[in-house]
């Protein structure tokens, strides 16, 4: 079978770039592992992972928060059963989506284990041990990410789980020991920490989702101890044991002192992922890993030059959307266009509630380059619309360059941060100056406003309503 382009993988980088392609005119084919298309995202992360914040959000509204707006019901009960059956719902639409996307755009689905035996010849062995050979005059491989383990404690899928088990618990945890404290272990510990589940976090670092400006890892850690969240930040974890029926866990604390005991009934480990490129055969196309990832030029090219990676296993943020924006890259250029991505202005948002959301430069990386910038912020507390809807926690902090007024940074902590953060990338990709977003009108009464306040706070301390 003879194509222009063969992608590797099925997530949202390799979807993308194999729709792209096809509009392009390229003949294509897509080639996955799995029984159903979407790759890590759509099947075992990011959706399915929403859908459970979701439903344990409604949850703790109506046992928490619908008598203050006067809607009177009788004590509500979690029925985890029935919100991973609705998970499984909302994945299903969206793995069905993807295959009718390939089918509208006329792409070549080959279901299997796709493996190099040259550098244009793909190996694709389904379940059954068959294998069909794809001939490709492109290769893109899109073949993303798995969890990674403690080198100490491998997932053992019962009590030492990783984020993919902890979406398909038969009961909710009486404790759920989480460790890493980054935007998986966040957003799942506190949709057990909502549902009634003891959390807690154990995070090597000093500070919560640590790659996050810190204001917003200390305005995370204020509001998720509403919930009842425990957080052992600074502590190095030594040992995790099944223990059966409970896990074990002991950690040290980095600056010295006693170790501390947990014992819970799950340990989800969510330090971090890996870059998988198990079985590609990578050495048979003349490839070879450098730390683990694919590397690549500034193109998305490999040494191999009809050869490109894109998504988690190149260097870079493992995001869906970053994957998705390589995907289209890499098939414009392919055609002939001259796209291009700022990976400074690639958003990371944490889906816990409030939300999180961040672009561009962190505080700390402006002084540690040495920048004079300066900084405004502003309270979702100030705002009419927050309160409102009862959503007062957290604040908007725009940061500027000192001389020139231009927006270096976005970082937000409230409700609809995720969605408030296209402000800032807009912003920022077009230069703005701080001033300029102050000047614009916000609708009111909207949670936008506070990103018009926190600008006019970086402007000569301007603020209105602080």
């Amino acid at each position: 079978m003879q194509y222009n382009v063969v992608v590797i993988g099925s997530g949202p980088g390799g979807y993308v770039a194999a729709i792209r392609c096809a509009q392009l005119g390229m003949k294509t084919a897509i080639v996955e592992k799995y029984d159903t298309l979407g790759g890590t995202c759509l099947n075992v992360g990011c959706i399915p992972s929403k859908a459970m914040l979701d439903s344990s959000e409604h949850f703790i509204n109506a046992k928490e928060h619908f008598k203050t707006h006067g809607i009177e019901i009788s004590e509500p009960k979690a029925n985890l059963t029935q919100m991973i059956k609705r998970k499984a719902e909302v994945v299903k639409s969206n793995v069905d989506g993807i295959a009718f996307l390939m089918k509208k755009n006329k792409i070549d689905v080959h279901k299997g284990v796709g493996s190099f035996v040259d550098k244009n010849t793909i190996k694709v062995t389904g379940k059954d041990g068959k294998s069909t050979n794809l001939n490709a005059e492109k290769v893109i491989i899109a073949t993303g990410s798995k969890p990674t383990a403690l080198p100490f404690a491998p997932f053992d899928k019962k009590r030492i789980i990783s984020s993919t088990e902890a979406l398909e618990l038969k009961e909710i945890p009486k404790h759920l020991i989480v460790v890493g404290g980054g935007v998986i272990g966040m957003e799942l510990g506190s949709v057990y920490a909502r549902l009634g589940s003891k959390v807690s976090v154990v995070e090597f670092l000093d500070s919560l989702i640590p790659t996050m400006d810190g204001t917003l890892g200390k305005e995370l850690q204020k509001v998720t101890k509403k919930l009842g969240m425990e957080f052992f930040l600074g502590h190095r974890v030594t040992a995790v044991e099944n223990k059966g029926k409970e896990v074990v866990l002991v950690a040290e604390p980095k600056s010295g002192g006693a170790p501390v005991t947990l014992t819970g009934d799950y340990c989800l480990v969510s330090v971090g992922r890996r870059p998988y490129t198990d079985g590609l055969g990578l050495e048979f196309a003349g490839i070879a890993l450098e730390k683990g990832r694919i590397p690549v030029n500034d193109h998305l090219q490999t040494i191999v030059p009809n050869i490109y990676a894109i998504g988690d296993v190149v260097r870079g943020a493992m995001l869906a959307h970053k994957a998705e924006e390589e995907g289209m890259m890499v098939a414009e250029q392919l055609a002939g266009q001259k796209p291009h991505i700022n990976y400074l202005l690639i958003p990371g948002v944490v889906y816990t509630w409030p939300e999180v959301a961040s672009v561009g430069y962190t505080e700390e990386q402006l002084k540690s380059e040495g920048r004079a910038y300066k900084s405004g912020q502003f309270p979702y507390k100030a705002l009419g619309r927050a309160r409102a809807s009862m959503d007062t926690d957290g604040l908007v902090k725009v940061l500027a360059d000192k001389n020139t007024d231009e927006i270096l940074g976005v970082h937000i902590i409230g409700a609809r941060a995720a969605d408030m953060i296209a402000a800032g990338v807009t912003a920022m990709e077009f230069r703005a100056a701080a001033e300029d977003v102050a000047r614009m009108s916000h609708a009111h009464p909207t949670y936008m406003e506070a990103v018009k306040e926190a600008c006019l706070a970086a402007t000569a301390n301007r603020s209105i309503h602080m």
